[in-house]
């Protein structure tokens, strides 16, 4: 049983929650990496007990332009403050795992500096993917090189080059051996290279017992990153956009059928994707939500469906945040403070009693899953485990729902939230779900404070409306998909989703969220 089978995650983006500059100027060290240790014991008590933060190392700007692998961005602190950060985590029996930034770099990394200068001649020329002397770039360095998602203050790094391929093994080895960083998230992991991906798990086997490659993956068949050989998890966007879309549309045939398509991926193998309902790339889940209410069944729902549950900064508040088109992040990376927000409000004790259920309760991370009620407004399912069995179910209607679901005759089963009991008779387990409720009815003896009543009601001051984009630019026919912007790309996707049914407001939402170029150009040839 490894750690992560077992991990409730919290994620935090250091660069945006400790409220630093926007740019680096390589001055001297700045600690407000030390700012979050207050953080951990809040991290603790909402019963995370991992913690995935990045990125952390010197970078240009947001943090994915890496400048220095092996140096803290000055704008966090030193390398010290990140050795005690970790250690007090480790003290607190919460493990930690980094952004790695390994698909590309920022142009003031070493190579990338020396390639400027020396152009031909650099020894780092190979370091880069598509180096063309003959070409230019938008910096008019004289030279053009492939980028990530258009972006050329982001290098594409040549993963085939060994000596690539050694240098960031090493930065895995150093991260561990410096920080005792228990894995790693890859970003862009749907354009890195499977060899450098089978490196790495090898690398994983060898540095640290249990040691969890988590990869960054927005569409596709998830078992070709998950596997023995390359990761043991990687992002679960389409569970991420069923969560919302199913509740705004009334839809719960969405997430149950999005689950399906997970374990059809997934075969006879062990599969726990990395589950969320925002992050530091997405809206967060208060502004998507149309009904502020439907935030307690989203997340009854990241808690008990299999996979790795995730809670973003400042989401189990509900703060609102929205990513504008064209625009900047810093809606959805805002700087917070820990004391500005009351321990008792209703969605951290809701994110509280969750977490504490997920922890007490096996079945919730190892349990089989079998689907028990399927309609529009009403969803119900069991985990069960070695004799234990939750029966998870949700309501997105207005009104009540009365349910009665196949249960083990004659047991006695607990209600998580609201700690209510009832037996099971004649094989079933009959119940009513409120308005916009949720309940995990858990089999045996369970320790958990009965939930008050919580308003989720909308506050005094309206959130962000969830913004429809504007369609993107028209597609270019006949254009190879290789050579297609990122706008293209997603106006072609629109076109092939058109070609099989009608295009909802959150289906277009959804394509417009991903300005990934690798990812965009995976998910247009997956249509058929």
């Amino acid at each position: 049983m490894a750690w992560y089978d077992e991990a409730i995650f919290y994620h935090i983006y250091p660069l945006g929650l400790t409220g630093t500059p926007k740019g680096n100027d390589y001055g001297a060290p700045v600690p407000r990496l030390r700012a979050l240790f207050p953080w951990i014991d809040h991290i603790r008590a909402l019963g995370c007990n991992a913690l995935y933060i990045g990125p952390l190392f010197q970078s240009v700007g947001h943090g994915y332009e890496t400048t220095d692998y092996y140096t803290l961005d000055a704008r966090l602190g030193t390398n010290q403050d990140l050795i005690d950060f970790v250690a007090a985590c480790h003290a607190s029996g919460i493990r930690v795992i980094f952004d790695a930034v390994f698909n590309h770099t920022g142009r003031d990394f070493f190579a990338f500096r020396d390639l400027r200068e020396h152009r031909e001649h650099s020894p780092y020329r190979d370091w880069y993917c598509s180096v063309n002397f003959w070409g230019d770039n938008s910096y008019h360095d004289g030279f053009s090189y492939e980028n990530w998602g258009g972006y050329d203050l982001l290098a594409k790094l040549n993963q085939r080059n060994p000596s690539v391929r050694d240098y960031l093994l090493e930065v895995v080895r150093f991260w561990v051996n410096t920080f005792d960083v228990d894995g790693l998230r890859l970003d862009a992991a749907d354009v890195l290279d499977f060899d450098f991906m089978r490196a790495l798990r090898g690398l994983a086997n060898e540095v640290k017992p249990e040691f969890w490659l988590m990869g960054e993956v927005i569409h596709g068949d998830y078992s070709r990153w998950v596997n023995g050989q390359t990761l043991h998890s990687v992002t679960d966007y389409a569970l991420h956009k069923a969560l919302y879309s199913g509740h705004n549309d009334h839809n719960y045939f969405e997430i149950a059928h999005t689950v399906d398509r997970t374990f059809r991926m997934a075969g006879h193998s062990p599969f726990r994707l990395y589950n969320f309902t925002d992050n530091h790339d997405v809206a967060r889940i208060a502004s998507k939500l149309r009904d502020p209410a439907h935030f307690l069944p989203v997340h009854v729902l990241l808690y008990a469906l299999p996979g790795v549950p995730s809670l973003y900064y400042g989401s189990e508040w509900a703060i609102p945040g929205e990513k504008h088109r064209g625009g900047s992040d810093d809606a959805i990376r805002p700087a917070l403070r820990l004391e500005d927000f009351a321990a008792e409000e209703p969605h951290a004790a809701l994110i509280s009693a969750l977490g504490a259920v997920r922890r007490q309760v096996k079945a919730l991370s190892w349990g089989d899953y079998r689907q028990l009620h399927l309609t529009n407004r009403q969803f119900a399912f069991s985990r069960t485990l070695e004799g234990q069995q939750v029966i998870a179910a949700v309501n997105c209607d207005d009104n009540a729902a009365d349910l009665s679901l196949p249960a083990w005759d004659g047991q006695v089963y607990t209600g998580a939230l609201s700690g209510a009991r009832v037996q099971a008779g004649g094989g079933s387990l009959r119940f009513t779900l409120p308005p916009k409720g949720g309940e995990l009815w858990v089999t045996g003896e369970i320790s958990a404070d009965p939930l008050p009543q919580l308003d989720f009601a909308a506050p005094e001051e309206p959130r962000a409306a969830v913004e429809t984009p504007e369609p993107p630019a028209v597609p270019v026919p006949g254009k190879p998909v290789e050579q297609m912007t990122v706008a293209e790309l997603q106006a072609a996707i629109l076109a092939k989703m058109a070609q099989n049914g009608p295009v909802t407001d959150e289906m277009r939402r959804t394509v417009f969220e991903n300005n990934h170029l690798g990812s965009l150009r995976n998910w247009v040839n997956s249509f058929r």
